[in-house]
């Protein structure tokens, strides 16, 4: 690990809390605006906003599948077949957990469990971004998060928050050497969403270097000897990477040889779910292609331009991220989810809202924001807050995210 990597963290969770309260209050405002925004705009078109965020779309899925279980299927006329198997288990669990344990409809659930994870992602995020940069850079790097373009996603009942708040806390539980930790929220972070495999990429990666770099360091070195551990205090070491490396993966395993057992298809079963849904691993020519027929005409050659120069933000931060030296695991995770974004050939308009758990790629703004005056940094997030607010309220209230 870098110097950055080994900053002191707060003695206790009460003065995490209170470290984080800047970051997290300030994202409470954001999201506040944006379903403020999407209210009042829902109201003029004579539409529920409530609706928007928690029965339309994903949505939908997510709660059939925490009242009558997997095994619902939809065949279009063209022949494809939308399986709920499609979508992984955690949310709609939790769904059920709080009808079972409440009066709340399933889609209340997932209200609430967005709105929740979405504080719980705010916070890891800024435990990342503050134990690597400092705290002024994890306050920032919230507010960048709480204000993206889609950042109303984070408020729907769909799996974005949650997600994210597991993959954020595994990473840092990873930055932090706590292994177990990292294991078991990986092992949920896949029972969540299928790019899961992005958090285990890291823990993975992350505790092989581990381990290479403590054999190094209990071997003379040229001029320099570190001195070794005790024998009992490295098994125990190495002991908490194997139980984290072995934890990881399960989630994401689990229940993708489920639903091949489950389809009869064996290991590859979930590849031919997704296959019904059109959705799949081609390196991008999909998306290539989508981005060159917009070429073909004037109105929509802006659309082109604007989904190129979006892409190349994209890879640049990522590239600012490497010339920056983020720690190891935050770039695998971040490489794998931008990879799984871009290059899949899933529904092209959900492609900004799968870049929402990339939060990592918005670290190098955060340390730009992070270096201005306190007042030109707050004109700025206070900007871009009412122009996502507006958008996020119009993007809703039109074709939405698929």
């Amino acid at each position: 690990m870098t110097d950055l990597e080994t900053r002191a963290t707060p003695s206790s969770r009460a003065g995490a809390l209170r470290r984080a309260a800047p970051a997290l209050l300030g994202y409470a405002a954001v999201r506040a605006l944006g379903l403020v925004a999407l209210a009042v705009w829902s109201a003029a078109r004579n539409k529920s906003a409530y609706t928007l965020l928690t029965a339309r779309w994903d949505a939908l899925w997510y709660t059939r599948v925490a009242e009558l279980g997997y095994g619902y299927e939809v065949r279009l006329a063209n022949g494809d077949v939308h399986s709920n198997l499609a979508f992984f288990p955690l949310l709609p669990w939790l769904e059920r957990l709080v009808t079972a344990v409440s009066p709340l409809s399933y889609a209340d659930g997932g209200f609430l469990v967005s709105l929740f994870a979405s504080l719980a992602a705010a916070w890891g995020i800024f435990a990342v971004a503050d134990h690597v940069y400092g705290r002024r850079a994890g306050v920032c790097a919230v507010l960048l998060w709480a204000v993206l373009p889609v950042g109303i996603v984070q408020s729907m009942a769909y799996s974005e928050s949650l997600f994210t708040a597991l993959a954020a806390w595994a990473l840092y539980a990873v930055l932090t050497g706590r292994w177990p930790a990292a294991g078991a929220l990986a092992l949920l972070a896949g029972l969540t969403r299928p790019v899961g495999m992005a958090v285990v990429a890291a823990v993975w990666v992350a505790a092989l270097a581990s381990f290479v770099r403590d054999r190094r360091a209990g071997e003379p070195d040229g001029a320099r000897i570190a001195p070794s551990a005790p024998a009992s205090a490295s098994a125990s070491a190495d002991a908490s990477r194997v139980l984290g490396m072995l934890l990881a993966p399960l989630g994401t395993a689990g229940y993708v040889l489920w639903v091949g057992h489950h389809t009869g298809k064996g290991p590859l079963g979930y590849l031919d779910v997704q296959a019904g849904w059109r959705n799949g691993f081609d390196g991008g020519y999909a998306f290539a292609r989508f981005v060159a027929e917009k070429f073909t005409a004037f109105p929509s050659a802006l659309a082109g331009v604007g989904l190129i120069v979006g892409v190349a933000s994209v890879i640049w931060l990522y590239v600012v991220g490497v010339r920056q030296r983020q720690p190891l695991p935050l770039l695998v995770y971040t490489g794998v989810v931008t990879a799984l974004a871009l290059c899949a050939s899933s529904y092209f308009g959900s492609k900004p809202r799968l870049l929402v758990p990339a939060f990592p790629l918005l670290l190098p703004l955060a340390l730009a924001l992070a270096r201005l005056r306190t007042r030109r940094s707050a004109l700025v997030v206070g900007s871009v807050a009412v122009a996502s607010a507006v958008y996020g309220a119009l993007w809703l209230n039109g074709s939405g995210p698929p």
